[in-house]
């Protein structure tokens, strides 16, 4: 088998893999996952970003970073709808995967089979330090997982812990800098001893 082939079909197949960024608030993910998108449209590559629909803090069709930098994207439901937007497209960019239903490792996997290269950004851990959604079985799948780092608001170490400081218990809060604060695991455990008392 010729491994240079000029062929584009077989390019393309070449090219299918699963990225995940993944970290606690505040510590770059989405900027990270933009940069990587942009890059892509640079080097003149077709890309489609997708993210949960509940997700509108900053704006209903944009993935925005907490520092405000954005890149348009289509809000969807289910990750199953995702399939129906990926004829052609070179690289799909998926943030806040945290939200999305368990089906999305399986959509990742199909669409990487497919020789589409997949970069995925989500929470990897919830506010009680749990496992968050599909993020472990997506960054078991992943050729490529980059955990990203905040900074501890209390000690300035790296903080890989979502600290919530409003008396909510639902697992999906929406939130930002007055709900949440990224702590290090000593500081996150100072504040989370009495509850676990």
């Amino acid at each position: 088998m010729n491994l240079f082939s000029e062929d584009p079909v077989h390019r393309s197949r070449s090219r299918g893999m699963i990225e995940v960024i993944c970290g606690s608030m505040f510590s770059g993910k989405t900027e990270e996952l933009i940069r990587r998108l942009r890059r892509a449209q640079f080097a003149k590559q077709t890309v489609e970003i997708f993210k949960p629909s509940i997700d509108v803090r900053y704006d209903i069709d944009g993935v925005v970073s907490h520092d405000q930098n954005s890149i348009a994207c289509t809000p969807v439901e289910h990750s199953a709808n995702i399939l129906l937007f990926s004829s052609g497209i070179d690289v799909i960019g998926i943030d806040e995967a945290q939200f999305f239903d368990n089906g999305l490792p399986r959509v990742c996997n199909q669409l990487a089979d497919q020789g589409i290269r997949v970069v995925v950004a989500g929470l990897d851990m919830d506010f009680k330090g749990n496992p968050f959604g599909p993020m472990p079985e997506l960054c078991a799948i992943a050729e490529s997982v980059t955990k990203v780092h905040a900074i501890c608001v209390e000690c300035g170490q790296l903080a890989s812990y979502s600290h919530r400081l409003v008396a909510n218990d639902k697992l999906v809060l929406l939130g930002e800098k007055e709900e949440y604060q990224p702590l290090c695991r000593n500081c996150y455990n100072r504040y989370r001893t009495p509850e676990k008392a």
